[in-house]
């Protein structure tokens, strides 16, 4: 498995990956410690409620989505962002189609392929 990512990624050259229905990634960047992950959500798609050991802070692009991290939740929209503590329960739920931008510390193994 590679440590890192090659230095530039352009999205014109890169497939999505499909990780459910109406939602796909590209993974943006990354070494051992981080790693940066578009998502496209298409409107209706779930980012399933689930947990991990990695700490996770996200940026929406575009798009409308109620996030669900613990016992709180919000609609967030463009210019917002949200903070994952490692093993925190959270999911989302897009209201309007739209991207968000996920890092990651350490970078998610269980993403990259084998």
């Amino acid at each position: 498995m590679k440590t890192r990512s090659e230095t530039y990624q352009l999205e014109k050259e890169m497939e999505w990956e499909t990780t459910g229905p109406g939602v796909r990634r590209q993974i943006m960047g990354y070494d051992g410690q981080i790693m940066l992950v578009k998502v496209h959500f298409d409107k209706g798609a779930e980012g399933q409620m689930h947990e991990h050991f990695h700490s996770q802070t996200t940026y929406v692009v575009s798009g409308k989505f109620k996030s669900i991290i613990g016992d709180k939740s919000a609609i967030i929209g463009p210019g917002d962002g949200y903070y994952v503590a490692p093993d925190e329960l959270h999911g989302c739920i897009c209201l309007e189609e739209g991207v968000l931008i996920d890092v990651f510390s350490p970078h998610r193994e269980d993403f990259l392929k084998k």
